[in-house]
């Protein structure tokens, strides 16, 4: 299997109130809003995260993103008014953070150091 891109989404309760939430995770607002359920930002060259509103589902999601700096990363995410939970360690592999958005979904970012 050869994949090109990666478009992972999570459930959320409200599309709007969300969006601000991850406005502000990311630094900028969706980069695409397509219909009144979803919102979208374009992560990389080859991921997107997207938001899709159903109440009923909302808030059992996981997602990992990996960037270079966690440290400057989480700096910035603080500086937005959003408080992560305490950065763990993976022994050999790397260093990891998860922030629980606020319908429960958990968004860890992770900086690898190691062999995964």
């Amino acid at each position: 299997m050869d994949v090109r891109y990666v478009f992972a989404g999570l459930v959320v309760a409200s599309r709007d109130s969300a969006a601000d939430w991850y406005a502000r995770l990311f630094g900028r607002p969706a980069d695409m809003l397509p219909n009144e359920a979803e919102a979208a930002w374009q992560l990389s060259d080859s991921a997107s995260l997207y938001l899709f509103a159903d109440p009923g589902r909302a808030g059992h999601g996981v997602f990992t993103f990996m960037v270079d700096d966690l440290d400057a990363v989480l700096a910035g995410i603080v500086a937005r008014g959003i408080d992560p939970q305490p950065v763990e360690e993976m022994p050999g592999i790397g260093r990891k953070c998860v922030i629980i958005d606020p319908d429960g979904n958990a968004v860890a970012i992770a900086e690898l150091t190691g062999k995964a």
